[in-house]
């Protein structure tokens, strides 16, 4: 017979949401159980956020020294993914081992549970061969996986995803990428740049298929510029590894091939095995509905990608937040998403907020939009080499603020915070035409989109 154990918080999935709330709540003196069947800290860490952007940064380091011949005098450069291999698993990593942010947790007053944990109905939670009895709040933050499309003999290779590729010891020789969106571009640019020969390959006509247009096919010339073959609306329809190779059939009858297949489709929520259904909710939702003090159901809580609102290390941190402060019985307000930041740190790196012109039109909204290029902007025209970017404004006509924006260029993830600070707060267009801009910066460039604007439809 399992002993029944009352705690007041059990957390599944220690990602950065959940680990955000289980640290935050046992800091407030509850008995917070934290439960993970992986590496507390969860995906940013280990396999996403942090070790590619490391990539990227060694990648941009590579591709800055290449442009001062014309500008500083002359450069060899010579890469070596060494240095790059080393710091993601000595600084990032700990060689992918965990000990530090247990250590973390626990000494906050929490106790941590290695393993799968489920709803065996309200308030009970299994985990660790453990029953939990639970007097306060149940937080599910089991986070998101790859999304895997149904490309006949996918299921029977070695494919890489975002784990295989952070984890590689040395670029390969050549690289498919299944999928333009952020991660695949991400990581295609980065092995490109140490020397890699990619493939990209995107359903859709264009890359970052959510962002605007001008954002993918800036980013598909940077890219070109770049050496790597971009092919869009190119459908997958077989693959098989042959020889040590892959060869992946498009819609066309051509076949392409490459050492290793990096499958980049997008991620889903993890709701399977959550016992969902002990407590009325649907385990074959394709995420979990919370309200907006991300309350799934009485004493059920949900957090980060499992939520489905945005699956972004910065949005289950702030959905995080909101829960502690509900499960403590404070107010406070309800989670807002209508200016959602996003940043795709590529070069030129693409930063957006909000909708989309077009996501906006389909919401009935009555739109203008303005655009100005980076390289015509004095810090643009000063960058000169890598210097390929725009702005773009996405404005209600009716209301006179903006509802969308884009900021692509080299600083194009920081210029995009005065953009989601007039999104989120609907700052009037009118006013922001009349702002002072300090010159010369990437950031004027939002003044010649504004201007633009102006003349918009």
């Amino acid at each position: 017979m399992v002993l029944v154990q009352e705690v007041d918080v059990v957390v599944i999935g220690m990602g950065v949401g959940g680990e955000h709330v289980a640290e935050r709540l046992a800091e407030e003196g509850l008995d917070v159980v934290g439960v993970e069947a992986e590496l507390v800290g969860g995906e940013c860490p280990y396999w996403a956020c942090i070790p590619s952007k490391m990539m990227i940064r060694a990648g941009n380091l590579l591709a800055e020294a290449r442009r001062v011949p014309g500008m500083a005098g002359d450069s060899q450069v010579v890469p070596d993914f060494a240095p790059v291999a080393a710091r993601i698993r000595d600084e990032a990593t700990d060689d992918w081992n965990d000990p530090v942010a247990v250590d973390r947790f626990t000494r906050k007053g929490g106790r941590f549970v290695r393993g799968r944990a489920r709803l065996a109905g309200p308030g009970r939670v299994e985990a660790g061969g453990e029953m939990f009895a639970v007097r306060r709040a149940v937080v599910l933050a089991t986070g998101s996986r790859p999304q895997i499309p149904p490309v006949p003999g996918l299921e029977d290779v070695p494919y890489w995803t975002n784990r295989q590729a952070v984890s590689a010891k040395e670029p390969p020789a050549s690289l498919l990428v299944l999928g333009g969106g952020a991660i695949g571009m991400e990581l295609a640019q980065a092995f490109a740049r140490f020397g890699t020969a990619v493939t990209v390959v995107e359903a859709m006509e264009r890359l970052l298929p959510a962002e605007e247009p001008e954002a993918g096919a800036l980013l598909a010339e940077a890219l070109a510029e770049e050496g790597v073959t971009v092919r869009t609306g190119a459908r997958a329809t077989a693959v098989r590894h042959v020889d040590h190779a892959f060869r992946l059939t498009l819609e066309s009858r051509e076949e392409i091939a490459g050492q290793h297949l990096l499958v980049a489709t997008g991620r889903r929520p993890q709701l399977a095995g959550l016992g969902l259904e002990t407590i009325g909710l649907d385990p074959h939702a394709r995420a979990l509905a919370v309200d907006g003090q991300m309350r799934a159901a009485q004493g059920v809580w949900g957090v980060g990608d499992v939520t489905g609102r945005g699956l972004f290390t910065h949005v289950a941190m702030y959905q995080a937040e909101i829960a502690v402060r509900d499960i403590l019985g404070r107010p406070g307000p309800d989670a807002d998403s209508q200016a959602l930041p996003r940043v795709t740190f590529t070069d030129p790196e693409v930063g957006s907020v909000g909708l989309t012109e077009h996501a906006a039109r389909a919401q009935g909204l009555r739109v203008r939009t303005g655009t100005a290029r980076v390289p015509s902007s004095a810090r643009g025209w000063i960058h000169k080499a890598g210097n390929q970017g725009l702005v773009k404004l996405v404005e209600d006509i009716d209301r006179g603020v903006l509802v969308g924006a884009t900021s692509a260029g080299p600083a194009g993830g920081e210029v995009l915070y005065g953009l989601a600070l007039a999104a989120q707060n609907e700052i009037p267009v009118e006013r922001l035409r009349h702002m002072m801009f300090a010159y010369p910066t990437f950031h004027r460039t939002v003044e010649d989109a504004l201007a633009d604007l102006g003349h918009g439809d």
